[in-house]
């Protein structure tokens, strides 16, 4: 049996547009700022696939699902990862797990953090898992600029 291990990293800085919808996980936090971006700018499901994408030597997300094909402008992210899951499958890989570390001021994961992990979950085909961070008013996260998330898949043949 192989191992490979994938680390994913995305960031996104928060929207100017109050129509924005903010999406983490492929769950919809209403009440709060979205973040900008060409697809949904889900980091969480972005950070995932890039991870599994790296897991299994399929390059990186952008490479995939460029920002520069209008097919892709407001993409549903949580599409994106379970396409990008297929691919992985595809490749002869199982995924054994992902695990994912969203550093955030704002909104609070916790009360939503079940709710992620299922639906991340379920477009992955394998157990992911989401742990919530604060950067502590450090950096442009911490100045509440934005989210970023890092992630680490394993995949096994």
């Amino acid at each position: 049996m192989a191992v490979r291990v994938g680390q994913g990293f995305d960031v996104h800085a928060f929207s100017e547009d109050p129509a924005r919808l903010l999406i983490l996980g492929g769950v919809r936090f209403d009440g709060e700022r979205g973040l900008a971006g060409h697809s949904d700018a889900d980091v969480v499901a972005h950070a995932c696939a890039d991870a599994l994408l790296g897991a299994a030597g399929l390059g990186d997300l952008g490479a995939h699902f460029p920002d520069t094909d209008e097919r892709w402008r407001g993409a549903d992210s949580m599409a994106l990862l379970a396409e990008v899951a297929e691919l992985v499958r595809g490749g002869g890989w199982m995924v054994g797990n992902v695990d994912c570390a969203v550093v955030c001021e704002r909104p609070k994961l916790a009360p939503c953090r079940a709710a992620m992990q299922e639906r991340l979950s379920a477009a992955v085909g394998a157990p992911v898992t989401v742990k919530a961070n604060r950067a502590e008013g450090l950096g442009a996260i911490g100045r509440g600029e934005g989210i970023a998330c890092w992630a680490v898949a394993v995949l096994v043949s």
